[in-house]
């Protein structure tokens, strides 16, 4: 009976997703009068950012979300977002007067003139990242082609390019490329220094940044990696009693943080009319894992939902390896949802600040997405 259950709750889960999306864009952006101001946005990267293709991948719970208490506040059902509710691209596409972007392997039948989403949770730059298990980035990527192609045939290869040109690209990746190094039995940093392995991450990235610019892209929006080392999930990997952060696992990430901040810069002279805004997710978070109180919430460190140490086992919702799990009474005074991921206030936070955040500042740069996104001019 509790199966048959949950399958029903999948269905409908299933229907009023499809119906909300299309819906939306029904009403949006079926006709070119509607369509003719859009810039479209496409999403690229991991849990951070996805809305839901691991809902439809062969995958197990580990990178999936579509099970209570996921989503239980903003949605009141899971929709797969590694979330209580919003993403940071939830909140970018509201501020940008668009839809919830859906993501790209949801079924039915989509318009894709608004954007769409390819994030899928637990991915990374490289091929080799939970390989089997999620959709990497290269994959993504071939994913936007087909978009590439739909809109060439729907709006002719001019329309295509003016659409493309003005588009947002926005990216979250990396994180699980260094994570997977401290969570599973990997050997990779004896066979590669730590700079050679950044240097692999970074190489895949830039090379999917430069195929998104020979389509025509040119707007392009980063989030640099979070300090790794304090995530719940990870503080438990070095099983210290005073449960300090992994300093490895914050070095490598602020060794990729350097690389990508020097790579955009290098490109944005390199490539014409490349533009791109960088936010210091690195920086901001900390704040917040460190000094709770000064940005409205009452715990850093501790999770919402899980169980142990800092609720570090990744048990959220009891479909996991380990079953129990503990559940906070308001997530609203949290900063970390679950073992990895972020509460819906601190994305909220986040997306304000790289939608308005001063342009060169420390915390984002050199434009930030307001910029982006009305920055209107065809550019190809």
């Amino acid at each position: 009976m509790a199966r048959l259950s949950s399958v029903f709750l999948g269905l409908v889960l299933h229907v009023v997703l499809l119906i909300t999306s299309l819906l939306c864009e029904g009403t949006n952006f079926r006709h070119s009068s509607s369509r003719k101001h859009v810039v479209a946005f496409f999403i690229f990267g991991d849990s951070f950012l996805d809305a839901g293709n691991n809902n439809y991948i062969n995958t197990t719970t580990l990178d999936q979300a579509n099970f209570w208490p996921y989503g239980e506040t903003y949605f009141n059902f899971p929709t797969g977002r590694f979330s209580d509710g919003r993403l940071v691209s939830d909140f970018i596409a509201e501020y940008a007067n668009l839809p919830l972007i859906p993501p790209f392997l949801q079924p039915g039948f989509r318009h894709y003139y608004a954007g769409v989403n390819f994030a899928s949770s637990g991915a990374g730059a490289l091929v080799e990242t939970f390989q089997g298990s999620v959709i990497d980035l290269k994959t993504q990527l071939r994913y936007y082609k087909k978009v590439e192609t739909w809109l060439r045939h729907k709006s002719g290869n001019v329309g295509a390019e003016v659409t493309l040109s003005k588009a947002v690209y926005l990216f979250s990746i990396g994180t699980n490329d260094y994570m997977s190094l401290f969570l599973t039995n990997s050997t990779k940093l004896k066979t590669y220094s730590e700079s050679q392995y950044v240097e692999m991450v970074i190489g895949n990235l830039t090379s999917v940044i430069k195929e998104i610019y020979t389509t025509g892209g040119r707007k392009f929006g980063f989030m640099n990696l979070p300090t790794l080392g304090c995530f719940p999930g990870i503080r438990m990997v070095k099983q210290d009693t005073n449960g300090s952060c992994l300093k490895e696992a914050s070095s490598l990430a602020n060794l990729h943080n350097e690389a990508l901040s020097k790579l955009l810069k290098k490109l944005s002279k390199q490539l014409k009319g490349f533009k791109y805004s960088l936010y210091d997710l690195n920086s901001n978070l900390k704040l917040r894992i460190n000094h709770p109180y000064q940005y409205g919430f009452k715990e850093g460190k501790t999770a919402c939902c899980g169980t142990g140490q800092f609720r570090g086992v990744f048990s959220c919702g009891g479909k996991r390896k380990v079953r129990e799990f503990q559940l906070c009474e308001n997530s609203n005074d949290y900063v970390f949802w679950d073992s990895y991921h972020l509460t819906e206030k601190v994305y909220k936070q986040l997306a304000d600040q790289m939608w308005g955040g001063a342009g060169n500042s420390h915390t984002v740069g050199p434009y930030n997405l307001k910029d982006l996104f009305q920055a209107h001019q065809r550019i190809i």
